[in-house]
């Protein structure tokens, strides 16, 4: 069958084009602009299109479907042209759903933690040979792509995204999976572009939990009050199981989970890490797995990509990435790299690249989020401004909603990185974070310079 991807360069867009050639389908795809690590894994697949923009001329009668991403716009003239020839057009989540319907499927949703959590979950189960499918939002150690599609797998893993379908589909994409098994790690605002208030952002999780499978569970992290408040009010034959934080023990170099009295070593860190693999845990019990396999398995897991990964090492200063953008995810990452490295001198830079940080209404969300750094910085790009319609950020404005005297704000890709290189020194932690790629700044080759 033939398909093709309007906005190929997206994060799971790619990966499901990756995934759909390796099942045998014939693969073509658009985009205006694609950027790593998109654009080389496109091309080592022969499926990076020959010049970016959108062409109404690669929309062709003997197209199968469509599958339609959320970086085009609803005039978008490819898509117009597809409406136009009658094409199937398919969202990616719908298009997984289709695929999934006979399968048992388990979604992980929550503003933050959710890639941890599937990442953990998939680790366990490559790890004891189980056959599954999945869809996880960044590249993990020993998964080549973000998607797997197979005839094989009863299970598909999903991380479950609370953000809008497509441009004509606007309803979030976790409302389309129906889980039988459901995990919700907290709500904290975003997405205030498309969920204006906190109350509408927060009722997308109330429909989601209604559309779990019935006799289906429902496994929560039962200290964010705003979540257990959802739940509780709930009336569905599901069941509901909280949990909170695992106990941990750090003995100089090394990190240990405590649980029912046994000690077991793991390689993550974090408060929020430890919720997260509370939370993992239950989900392989549901899927018939115990604890002492459960632990035994996560022992060597590091984590996903650019969730505190450490990318770079020297003497006693090293350098972390993270994808934090969110204010609960900036705040809980810069209290994780705190507590990990309490005698060292912690230096953060947050780029605010998405929607609503760049959103002057939302600014204050991220009041008190970098104080526990030692050094702190804030950049943005005028250009994410201009392509996300928004009207330019004055770098008083961002000081001030952070509350912060100490706080740097840049917003050019230079001022940045002379920033962070001035900050060099022994004993310092670099925290990069960003779900963008400050301006281009390669982070790896970046983190060579700092230790």
């Amino acid at each position: 069958m033939r398909v093709h991807f309007i906005a190929i360069g997206g994060s799971a867009m790619h990966n499901l084009a990756i995934a759909m050639l390796k099942n045998g389908y014939e693969v073509s795809g658009s985009d205006d602009e694609i950027f790593e690590p998109s654009k080389s894994r496109l091309k080592k697949y022969g499926l990076l299109p020959e010049e970016e923009g959108w062409h109404p001329k690669n929309i062709t009668k003997d197209i199968d479907f469509i599958i339609l991403g959320m970086h085009a716009r609803p005039d978008n003239p490819e898509l117009l042209k597809a409406k136009n020839l009658g094409l199937k057009i398919y969202s990616y989540p719908e298009f997984l759903f289709k695929h999934s319907e006979n399968k048992k499927r388990v979604v992980i949703g929550g503003s933050h933690g959710k890639t941890t959590v599937t990442a953990m979950v998939m680790h366990v189960l490559s790890r004891l040979g189980k056959d599954f499918d999945y869809l996880v939002g960044s590249k993990l150690k020993d998964f080549e792509v973000m998607v797997r599609l197979s005839e094989s797998a009863e299970i598909m893993i999903f991380e479950g995204d609370e953000y809008l379908s497509s441009p004509i589909d606007r309803r979030p994409k976790f409302h389309w999976y129906r889980p039988h098994i459901a995990l919700l790690t907290g709500i904290a605002w975003d997405h205030i572009n498309v969920f204006p208030t906190f109350d509408d952002y927060k009722s997308q999780f109330e429909k989601f939990i209604n559309l779990i499978e019935d006799d289906g569970t429902l496994i929560f992290f039962e200290g964010d009050k705003n979540l257990k408040e959802i739940v509780e009010k709930v009336d569905k034959n599901i069941k509901k199981k909280g949990y909170d934080s695992l106990s941990y023990e750090i003995e100089v170099n090394d990190v240990f989970v405590i649980f029912e009295g046994e000690k077991y070593p793991v390689k993550i860190f974090g408060e929020h890490n430890f919720q997260n693999l509370n939370g993992a845990r239950l989900v392989c019990n549901e899927l018939g797995i115990d604890n002492e396999t459960f632990f035994d398995a996560i022992k060597d897991f590091e984590g996903a990509a650019k969730r505190l990964e450490l990318i770079a090492k020297s003497g006693n200063s090293l350098v972390y990435k993270d994808f934090a953008h969110a204010p609960s995810k900036v705040k809980a990452t810069v209290k994780a790299v705190k507590n990990r490295y309490p005698d060292k001198k912690i230096v953060a830079c947050l780029e605010l690249h998405t929607f609503s940080s760049l959103n002057e209404k939302f600014l204050d969300q991220y009041a008190g989020t970098m104080d526990l750094a030692d050094e702190a910085c804030v950049y943005y790009n005028p250009h994410a401004l201009e392509m996300k319609r928004l009207p330019m950020l004055d770098p008083d404005t961002v000081k001030k909603a952070f509350g912060n005297e100490n706080l740097e704000v840049v917003n050019s890709t230079g001022d940045v990185k002379k920033w962070l290189l001035d900050k060099k020194g022994v004993n310092t932690v670099f925290l990069l974070m960003s779900s963008g790629n400050f301006g281009g700044i390669n982070p790896d080759e970046l983190a060579g310079e700092l230790v």
